[in-house]
């Protein structure tokens, strides 16, 4: 379990690693909080999960055990965001000094009370301790401010093309 200073959120949500058997509440997540042409398929989240649990920080309902939210990556030595990223959790590379991020999702019901950026912090420490380097995203411009709020550059267009759509990227450096 990771410690959070916001007495708030620790009192509402357990913030830790994903467990196996939370894989397919990943997915159905997923489906909730992006675009249809954005979701990644059910088995590409499952696998995820299942490949790379260590790479997940959930916030847990206290009060009812399920998932509010979640952030998950792959670490690599690569510089640049792929879309593959997101399908292929083969890529990850333990020893990888930089996180590609590929998904913060906070359920509508739990938006609005700094959940997703509580999520962020939790997750940059504990890749900043585990010797990580930076933390890269791709987001759509309505999210650039949000993101530069959790201390974000943002790096301009990105080479993603996921979901047919136009995508900035930005990194933090730890």
């Amino acid at each position: 379990m990771i410690k959070t200073e916001n007495r708030i959120l620790q009192d509402k949500f357990e913030f830790r690693s994903i467990r196996k058997d939370e894989a397919e509440q990943t997915a159905e997540m997923e489906v909730i909080c992006f675009e249809p042409h954005e979701v990644c398929e059910r088995e590409d989240m499952i696998a995820r999960v299942e490949a790379v649990p260590e790479m997940f920080l959930v916030a847990a309902d206290r009060e009812t055990g399920m998932l509010a939210g979640f952030l998950n990556g792959i670490a690599t030595r690569d510089r640049d965001f792929r879309d593959d990223f997101f399908t292929d959790p083969g890529l990850h590379d333990t020893d990888g000094e930089n996180v590609m991020l590929v998904g913060l999702e906070v359920l509508p019901g739990y938006r609005g009370q700094g959940l997703a950026a509580e999520i962020m912090k939790l997750y940059a420490e504990r890749e900043r301790e585990r010797g990580r380097k930076r933390l890269v995203l791709t987001c759509h411009t309505r999210l650039v401010e949000m993101y530069s709020e959790m201390g974000f550059s943002d790096l301009g267009k990105s080479a993603s093309e996921w979901g047919g759509e136009k995508w900035h990227e930005m990194e933090m450096l730890l």
